[in-house]
């Protein structure tokens, strides 16, 4: 026969006061899992110049990045030669030169080194005043692609001048748009995700012991459905985010800013697939676990007399 303790646990995960706490901690991790992400994004990534410049140094071979480096060098060396009819020989010549040393080891290190420099100009700009773009100098780049070309004795590369020459990644309004949002996730720092995951292995261990295996398993597939919607939520505001910035930056800059801005929020892209994996696991073994429970349940009884 079955006992009253198992027919009280067979209803346990569907009580109005059941449904109403999985709603409410479903829209909690819709929020928190976004806020944890972008919190310990700024501060183990963006605030971080090691990380920072790692994220970065791959667009060294992104061919978005070295067009751009490329026609900023042309542009400028131009500037200061005038050749007349043969102006424009020369400034494909160059051109093609520079793009071709941007496939270099010298020109990656280069890279490198105006990153590190730009990590604490971005950082600056992030705590800066209003009205102050966020952008990247090339002049150190500019500076190693002129004693590289004037080694090779490539002709005018000596006319190249080396001054600051700016890729913009966020544009003066967007910057000061974001601004806030920096220095409070900044404040944030990765306390959100601690919590987050404090909370939800207390609110699982407390339904497990308090209400039984069937209440924890309830609450282990709400968690998982809360990690999937808020995995959404956060590409969502990556995809926002992304959109938002390239639509201030100035076409010239366009295609290098999205390289720059897709890789740095490349770990917020894998965030969203690992979140995704876990929710997906925790929703679809807990489902599973209850069923199998389920039929044990029902098959019980026909062994008790």
């Amino acid at each position: 026969m079955r006992t009253p303790h198992s027919a009280t646990s067979a209803t346990t995960a569907t009580t109005p006061t059941t449904v109403a706490f999985s709603a409410v901690l479903l829209v909690l991790l819709t929020v928190l899992v976004p806020l944890s992400a972008l919190s310990a994004w700024v501060d183990l990534e963006i605030d971080d110049t090691d990380r920072y410049v790692a994220a970065v140094s791959p667009l060294s071979s992104d061919p978005a990045v070295q067009s751009t480096v490329a026609d900023l060098v042309t542009e400028e060396a131009m500037r200061q030669i005038d050749l007349g009819p043969l102006q424009d020989t020369v400034r494909e010549f160059l051109h093609e030169t520079v793009r071709s040393f941007t496939t270099t080891e010298p020109f990656r290190n280069a890279w490198d080194t105006a990153n590190r420099a730009a990590h604490e100009a971005v950082a600056a700009a992030l705590d800066g005043d209003s009205g102050e773009a966020v952008t990247i100098d090339l002049a150190p780049v500019i500076d190693q692609v002129k004693q590289d070309l004037v080694r090779d004795g490539v002709p005018f590369a000596d006319q190249i001048p080396v001054e600051r020459t700016e890729i913009t990644v966020l544009g003066p309004d967007q910057a000061d748009d974001l601004r806030s949002s920096f220095r409070w996730l900044r404040y944030c720092s990765i306390w959100p995700a601690v919590a987050t995951l404090v909370f939800l292995v207390l609110v699982v261990g407390i339904a497990t012991v308090r209400r039984g295996l069937r209440a924890g398993l309830w609450a282990t597939a709400t968690v998982g459905a809360g990690f999937l919607l808020g995995a959404i939520a956060l590409h969502v505001l990556v995809t926002l985010g992304r959109g938002r910035v390239l639509d201030e930056v100035p076409d010239n800059d366009r295609d290098a800013t999205a390289a720059v801005v897709d890789a740095l929020t490349a770990s917020l892209r894998t965030t969203v697939w690992v979140v995704l994996a876990v929710g997906a696991a925790l929703l679809v073994g807990a489902v599973v676990a209850r069923v199998l429970l389920r039929n044990r349940n029902r098959r019980a009884p026909a062994d008790v007399r």
